[in-house]
């Protein structure tokens, strides 16, 4: 097995393929610890199948995923993933709408022992401060009370990843979280997330190149399974390759 250091995720010569069109033609990535990656392309370019093959929702034909320096990926389904801390958040937010903002943080930190259990639970004065916690990070502590279906897109966005956050994960897998914000929750989607890297890595997906200029990241450009170009926002897009592909259209 490859020796990964200290890198959280690394992916190496990773095939997938469907009724013979490969999805993923011997892509290789490498992704630090408390690093954020925002990933780019355009469709088709295999941005969500990376995604399947990191949380164990497709099987690669060939390749290496390790997880860590020793955890090999595939050898692993999406609930033993999922426990072992890589957390995905899907483009359209999925949260409890007929609970609080705070019983959905509650419920997800609760999980693993089930709805019902966790509504009879007494909480302790530790649980209730690191809900509280979460709630400020996510920027919605003034809607603690609210129920979660009646916030606004973004808001629930937020929730959502707080939802993940409750778990501790070690590996956040975002897919294109500004889709359908406001202006001003695009920028607070930023800063949210760039605070996150702080603690976790963190790998965004994104279409808005307005948003993935504010991550201010490192930057992949996926086309036809395999990545085209790599480096900071400006160095890509000033990739004719890039330019020829993608952000020429």
């Amino acid at each position: 097995m490859t020796d990964v250091g200290d890198t959280q995720l690394y992916l190496e010569n990773v095939s997938v393929s469907f009724d013979g069109f490969k999805a993923l033609n011997s892509l290789s990535l490498i992704v630090g610890a408390q690093e954020m990656r925002a990933i780019i392309g355009p469709n088709g370019a295999g941005k969500t199948t990376m995604m399947d093959v990191i949380t164990g929702k497709t099987q690669p034909d060939s390749g290496e995923v390790i997880f860590g320096r020793a955890v090999d990926l595939t050898k692993l389904d999406e609930a033993a993933i999922a426990n072992l801390g890589i957390g995905r958040k899907f483009q359209k937010p999925t949260v409890f709408e007929n609970h609080t903002v705070y019983d959905n943080i509650a419920l997800s930190m609760a999980a693993p022992r089930g709805v019902w259990a966790t509504l009879r639970d007494r909480p302790t004065a530790a649980k209730t401060d690191r809900i509280m916690a979460l709630l400020e990070t996510i920027r919605l502590t003034t809607q603690c009370h609210e129920m979660a279906a009646n916030l606004s897109h973004g808001q629930k966005q937020w929730l959502e990843i707080g939802m993940l956050l409750a778990q501790d994960p070690k590996v956040l897998l975002v897919d294109e979280p500004a889709a359908g914000m406001t202006d001003a929750e695009t920028a607070e989607t930023a800063r949210l997330l760039k605070k996150i890297a702080e603690n976790h890595c963190v790998i965004v997906v994104e279409h808005d190149m307005t948003f993935v200029r504010d991550l201010d990241v490192r930057v992949t450009v996926l086309h036809e399974g395999r990545v085209l170009a790599e480096g900071s926002l400006d160095q890509v897009s000033a990739n004719q390759d890039v330019i020829d592909v993608y952000l020429g259209r």
